[in-house]
């Protein structure tokens, strides 16, 4: 079969939010470890990254006329809420040009929302949750009635098939098609990286926490992706691409510590030459194992902090406390890592005075990076349904993207949140302490770059 997969473009189109500037530019690894899996049964891969190349739907009307996506079978397109309205757009155009064409929706939001999608008259199925597998099924040829994990249209029907189960061994998925991607145009975020060029990478599938403002489709246990592995797959990115940093995106890299050890050790032993961060959640800290990360070239460990309150983290479930965030800021500077901190500015039931002792906690804190974003309301969190239930969603067709408005609350205007938020970069980074910091720590021309963007992206914050 002949398989076109697509990454929808990724747009920010409010000019006062400060993700227009900072924001990475990374593929869609879940479409790409759904190329390999169907590579490896011999199928015909085409891999289109829309963000990455900067396309429009009408720049792809344009480009399916090329002779390279003649006698495609399915389209396979993922879409996050921010994503979808493209997506939609991306399979009516699909289905204009090649009107047999099976197209099939994954992500976060297909999952959540299946019914919704197939309301579409475009898109055929609706994959829901891990899409390795199950469209490995789809292309194969099985019997949609026969099929785990899938929402169809059946005699003007929509049927939901019971759930496919989570794979357990990550190791049996094959390394992601990087020669299917443009790797030249990826970028890290501002502040994120030391050396260029940079890919990310996950180790893991799972989350400990169930935060109400986050919505993970792949529940439940942690699996993880063992340590030989994640070094295979860090040598090809080195070997065939030039790779000098890697970003893990899990949601909790060290969450299973005797992996990253056994990860490190191997790092070490061999000699790898790979500068890396990674995302982390502050009870997941352990000075001994964030020394033998620092040793292994870890540089950098970003940790959702979201709130200076103890009551608005009680809220959002985070099951953390000031005192262990404090704890864990402190770890990671003693053994010398830098850290990024994220925050969420107007939580529910959040005042003025709440989010100005954020912004007192954070620099407090004073971490390397702070990252100030505003809470913005996901389908098939425990915010939406909380925000639906009491009439605070002020959004209407999607679109929206992250720290942009969703809500209107009721105990904070939208005024006062959007003057905090360009408050706290200011206030944060264009301290003295910080600014002579970020110029010592210099040490290569995309480590300057990346300060100056940076830099850029706090002073010229647009109202």
């Amino acid at each position: 079969m002949k398989v076109l997969l697509i990454n929808p473009a990724w747009k920010v189109e409010n000019k006062s939010n400060i993700w227009r500037k900072v924001a990475s530019c990374y593929p869609s690894l879940g479409l790409a470890y759904i190329a390999s899996v169907l590579e490896q049964d011999k199928h015909k891969v085409i891999f289109l990254d829309m963000h990455a190349e900067n396309l429009s739907p009408s720049d792809v009307s344009k480009l399916l006329n090329d002779k390279k996506y003649d006698n495609i079978d399915y389209v396979g397109i993922t879409a996050t809420t921010p994503l979808i309205n493209c997506a939609y757009a991306i399979a009516k155009i699909v289905k204009k040009r090649f009107p047999k064409v099976v197209v099939v929706l994954g992500g976060v939001h297909p999952t959540v929302l299946p019914d919704e999608v197939l309301g579409n008259n475009n898109v055929d199925i609706v994959v829901r949750e891990e899409g390795e597998l199950t469209m490995k099924d789809i292309v194969n040829g099985l019997e949609l009635k026969d099929m785990l994990g899938i929402s169809y249209k059946h005699d003007g029907k929509i049927v939901h098939n019971p759930d496919r189960p989570y794979i357990e061994n990550l190791d049996d998925l094959p390394p992601p098609s990087y020669h299917l991607m443009p790797i030249e145009k990826y970028r890290p975020a501002i502040g994120s990286y030391k050396r260029l060029p940079a890919m990310s990478i996950f180790a893991t599938r799972g989350c400990p926490g169930r935060c109400t403002f986050c919505h993970r489709a792949f529940k439940g246990r942690i699996r993880v992706k063992s340590a030989p592995k994640i070094i295979e797959e860090i040598k090809i990115l080195q070997r065939d691409y030039g790779i000098r940093e890697i970003n893990f995106y899990d949601d909790t890299f060290t969450a299973l510590k005797k992996n990253v050890e056994e990860f490190c050790k191997l790092l070490l032993k061999e000699k790898i030459d790979i500068t890396w961060s990674c995302f982390t959640r502050v009870n997941y800290v352990d000075k001994k194992l964030f020394s033998l990360m620092k040793r292994s070239g870890c540089h950098q460990v970003m940790m959702g902090v979201e709130s200076g309150v103890q009551e608005m983290l009680d809220g959002m479930n985070k099951m953390v406390t000031l005192a262990q965030i404090r704890r864990a800021v402190k770890i990671c500077k003693e053994v010398g890592l830098e850290t990024r901190a994220a925050y969420i500015l107007g939580n529910i039931g959040e005042t003025s005075e709440m989010m100005q002792r954020t912004l007192d906690f954070a620099i407090e804190l004073d971490t390397d990076y702070a990252q100030f974003n505003i809470l913005t309301a996901y389908p098939g969190t425990e915010v939406w349904k909380l925000a639906e239930k009491n009439g605070w969603l002020r959004v209407k067709n999607y679109d929206y993207s992250v720290s942009d408005f969703t809500l209107e609350l009721p105990t904070v205007s939208q005024e006062e949140i959007t003057a905090m938020y360009k408050k706290a970069h200011r206030r944060y980074y264009l301290r003295p302490k910080i600014i002579l910091r970020r110029i010592w720590k210099i040490r290569s021309w995309a480590q300057l770059k990346q300060e100056f963007l940076g830099a850029l992206a706090v002073v010229i914050h647009e109202d």
